[in-house]
């Protein structure tokens, strides 16, 4: 008689700061949002990851973290390392293991991002990293152009990068709208996960520009086709540019 084998825990089971959290968040954002996830088989039971989601809403973030708590995994974002050094909230941020990242290119910085990827893949971790840095300029709710923060995270420590789309979000908060919509409650979100992008040929080289701008680019396409799925209708051609139109690209959440 062969023993069976014994499936692992899940990484939302393990004791956490997550735990406090979750009982409060979930039920909240339950009685907001019904959320339907498709391509849960895309999101890795264990180790590291990159999560690249889209984002037009100040309550995508509480969507895409009770989704992916959803799924077994802890929900950890790259947020702006200024979040850090706020009373109580930064300290929520460092016991939940966020990732603090300073808006800036320079060596030190692209020390700064090798670190955090070889603590992913050390500890087998994931993080949710918003591509395109803050919302969505586009006027449509379209992902507009990325970031590359995504990209070098993935690329620096060899980790999958994982495209995501949700739609729905805009119905209980809009864009830049203050306040929640508080009735209907359930409202429908769809949660749509994408595969892994290959990267294999632009691993070599890691810290390339090029490389990186093609990494964001693949990451941007991949989401906008899932955003495409679930809107059943195209994008634009051209993906919005806040620059060419006068528009600053700033937000809380870094990419």
């Amino acid at each position: 008689m062969t023993a069976s084998k014994k499936k692992p825990r899940s990484e939302r089971s393990k004791p956490s700061a997550f735990w406090p959290l979750a009982a409060v968040v979930v039920p909240l954002v339950s009685y907001f949002a019904k959320i339907e996830i498709r391509g849960r088989e895309n999101l890795p039971a264990q180790g590291a990851y990159v999560l690249g989601p889209n984002h037009y809403s100040e309550f995508d973030p509480l969507i895409v973290a009770v989704a992916v708590w959803r799924l077994g995994r802890q929900p950890r974002f790259m947020a702006k390392e200024s979040l850090f050094r706020v009373p109580v909230l930064g300290w929520a941020l460092r016991s939940t293991g966020m990732i603090p990242v300073a808006r800036s290119s320079s060596a030190s910085a692209a020390k700064e991002t090798l670190r955090h990827s070889e603590e992913l893949v050390e500890h087998g971790r994931g993080v949710i990293v918003y591509p395109e840095g803050t919302l969505t300029r586009d006027p449509d709710l379209w992902p507009m152009r990325g970031k590359s923060g995504a990209a070098r995270l993935a690329l620096a420590g060899e980790i999958e990068l994982i495209p995501m789309a949700q739609w729905g979000t805009q119905e209980i908060m809009g864009r830049y709208q203050k306040g929640l919509k508080l009735w209907p409650p359930r409202k429908p979100v769809q949660v749509l996960i994408g595969k892994p992008i290959d990267l294999s040929d632009l691993r070599a080289r890691a810290n390339e520009g090029a490389a990186i701008t093609e990494a964001t680019e693949r990451l941007m396409a991949a989401v906008t086709a899932l955003l495409e799925e679930l809107r059943g209708e195209k994008a634009p051609a051209e993906r919005w540019n806040p620059s060419a139109h006068g528009q600053k690209e700033t937000g809380r959440l870094e990419s």
